[in-house]
């Protein structure tokens, strides 16, 4: 088995809210021994693995971190759903039609669950970092290009000195406190009514998660 095993095990028996003793109760087996599972100090069977994706309704290879999907289909770039309204195919290749829809699709997740919130600052701040994450991409690759920088109101000056990182730390600070200052009720977020409501959309959104967490943990390693 794998750390993916043990981290999946544990967070779909939090998704499904009930305790390690209940859960090793349902599934025939000690609370101690599931912590052992949970904690990757102890490796099950082929048995355990197999009661455990009944008890969960995901598939192995999803238990076993080898698929973001549930069902247990490898996800790949011509398999996404794409939430954009533009369907022709992106020059240089697959892996950039993957990432496209990667983005957009989270993008449409994000921006449709604060629409249900209704905070019209969150929205607006997190309309504001997003935007000032794309023009810090675009920016370098129109410069690589020759563009003529005049096209951009903000001086190289100041752009080199990474006044857009602070803009954007800004809006990151104004968004989460426009959700703390919401007194509303907020739609259901966790991994099951996700993936009811946006079906393959929320796929897109795991794997864009799943993504920075490898990179952080490998850069803390």
């Amino acid at each position: 088995m794998n750390e993916d095993f043990a981290r999946v095990l544990s967070l779909l028996r939090q998704e499904k809210g009930v305790s390690q003793r209940k859960a090793a109760g349902e599934l025939g087996i000690s609370q101690a021994l599931l912590s052992h599972y949970e904690n990757g100090i102890r490796e099950p069977g082929l048995a355990f693995v197999r009661k455990a994706c009944d008890y969960y309704h995901v598939s192995a290879d999803y238990l076993l971190g080898r698929t973001l999907s549930r069902e247990g289909a490898m996800i790949g770039a011509e398999e996404l759903a794409d939430a954009s309204e533009e369907k022709e195919s992106l020059k240089g290749g697959i892996m950039a039609k993957l990432q496209k829809k990667l983005v957009v699709n989270t993008a449409s997740v994000l921006f449709d669950l604060l629409g249900q919130v209704g905070s019209k600052d969150a929205v607006e701040q997190a309309g504001a970092y997003l935007s000032g994450g794309l023009y810090q991409l675009f920016r370098p690759l129109y410069r690589a290009a020759g563009g003529n920088e005049s096209y951009f109101s903000t001086d190289s000056g100041s752009y080199d000195l990474d006044v857009l990182a602070a803009d954007m730390t800004l809006a990151r600070v104004r968004y989460a406190k426009a959700l703390e200052a919401y007194r509303g009720d907020y739609p259901a977020v966790d991994a099951q009514s996700l993936a009811e409501e946006y079906h393959e959309l929320s796929q897109s959104m795991a794997q864009v998660f799943h993504g920075v967490d490898e990179r952080v943990k490998e850069m803390l390693e």
